[in-house]
Parts: C-alpha cells; sequence; structure tokens
C-alpha cells in the first residue's frame, strides 16, 4: 500500500550533550502499531537525518503502521554538542528512545539504523530487554567487530546492498554468522553501500519486515 502523506512534526529534544533536533511522522491511514527508532550515518562523513537512506528507512516504516522518530546525533545541524567517538551518540539514541517511549507508552518500539547508525543502533538495542527487533542497514563491516552481537538475542535483520563498498557481502556474512540467534539478513540488489538504483526496494524490505506478524525473541518469522 502506496504511503500517504506525512503526519510530521519538528522536536527538540534533550539530550546528554544538549538538545537533539528530531522529526516524528506518524501514519496517515491508521493509529501506529509500533514506534520507530531510526539513526542515521556517520556525522563526520555528512550523515543527517535527512540521508535518502534514512528517509526510505522511515517511509517504509510508516507504510507497515508506524510512528518514526529520526534525529540528528550530537553536533549535527541543529543538534548541541560535538562528535563523541560513537559512545555518546549511543547515549543520543538513548535519549531519542526515551522520548519516543514516553510519546507512546502503549507501543512496542523497535531501533533501526543506517551504516554508523546501524552500529549504534545494534549497540543500544542489544543491551535492552523489551525491544521488539533491530535493524541494522548496510552494516559497515570495515571496523571493529561488535562483540555483542554473539550475546544478543533480540531479533536482528542486517538490510545489506549486494554491493556494498563499506560492508562487502562477504564480510557481512561473516558478521552475521557470529551473531547470535534469532537473526535474518536481507539481500538488496543496489549498486553501493547508499543503495544506489534499489531505494524503492529497500523501502519496500523495510515495509515488509515491519509489518511481519509481531515477533518474541523466541525467533523470527520463517525460522
Amino acid at each position: 500500500m502506496p504511503a500517504g502523506p506525512r503526519r510530521i512534526e519538528s522536536h527538540m529534544i534533550a539530550g546528554p550533550a544538549g538538545s537533539l533536533e528530531a522529526l516524528l511522522e506518524e501514519p496517515e491511514d491508521r493509529s501506529p502499531v509500533e514506534a520507530v527508532l531510526v539513526c542515521h550515518p556517520h556525522p563526520l562523513y555528512g550523515g543527517t537525518m535527512h540521508n535518502k537512506v534514512v528517509h526510505k528507512i522511515a517511509r517504509g516504516a510508516r507504510r507497515s503502521g508506524c510512528v518514526v522518530l529520526r534525529f540528528n546525533f550530537r553536533g549535527v545541524n541543529l543538534s548541541q554538542g560535538e562528535h563523541a567517538h560513537g559512545v555518546g551518540e549511543i547515549e543520543d539514541a538513548r535519549a531519542a528512545m526515551n522520548w519516543l517511549r514516553k510519546r507512546h507508552p502503549e507501543l512496542p518500539y523497535s531501533i533501526a539504523g543506517f551504516s554508523f547508525g546501524a552500529r549504534v543502533a545494534l549497540s543500544l538495542g542489544c543491551g535492552l530487554i523489551d525491544v521488539r527487533r533491530i535493524l541494522a542497514v548496510g552494516f559497515p563491516t570495515r571496523r571493529p567487530d561488535l562483540n555483542l552481537l554473539s550475546n544478543c538475542t533480540i531479533p536482528k535483520w542486517f538490510i545489506q546492498s549486494t554491493h556494498d563498498e563499506h560492508g562487502p557481502m562477504e564480510e557481512l556474512e561473516h558478521v552475521f554468522a557470529a551473531a547470535a540467534a534469532p537473526k535474518k539478513l536481507v539481500r538488496v540488489q543496489a549498486e553501493d553501500h547508499f543503495f544506489r538504483g534499489a531505494l524503492p526496494a529497500l523501502e519496500a524490505e523495510i515495509a515488509a519486515i515491519l509489518g511481519e506478524p509481531r515477533v518474541r525473541h523466541g525467533g523470527l518469522p520463517g525460522h
């Protein structure tokens, strides 16, 4: 089903290093069934919440009936503070997630992220006990491994371009194999890390994943 016009609000959220600029989007055609936080790519390389991949993740989530919060990490656009090498950004995401959960306490919630944001989403989500799922889009493999993945029993989806120069499929498959279940790897036929030539397909995958029967920690649909 095509996504309707966005219901969108701008917010400034209290974060650990100052205010965080954020956008809250709700489904146009229904009450939300889930809340999703989306984390953007690396701030030092031009990453913002307006990145095309982040936008498609948010749009796919909204298509599936989710309320979505995108936000800028510290030091990006109107967000206060300075880049903190991933450590502070995890706390930014935690503050944004807490805000979203207070806004919609009745809803289950998930965390998604693209590239650097995928690492933040996994780092935060794997430390929580009640997050429904984590969506790691364009996971960058050429960084130190996330050791926590071997013990992370939160349902995890890795959504990767088949020609990702920052997360080649062969390397991603090794990361995936070492990660604890439940987990699923989705390959998207795309030209590069930014899903060039396949952004609509990425959006459709996100909508399909978030629209699947509600999962529990015991497994994923089809597993």
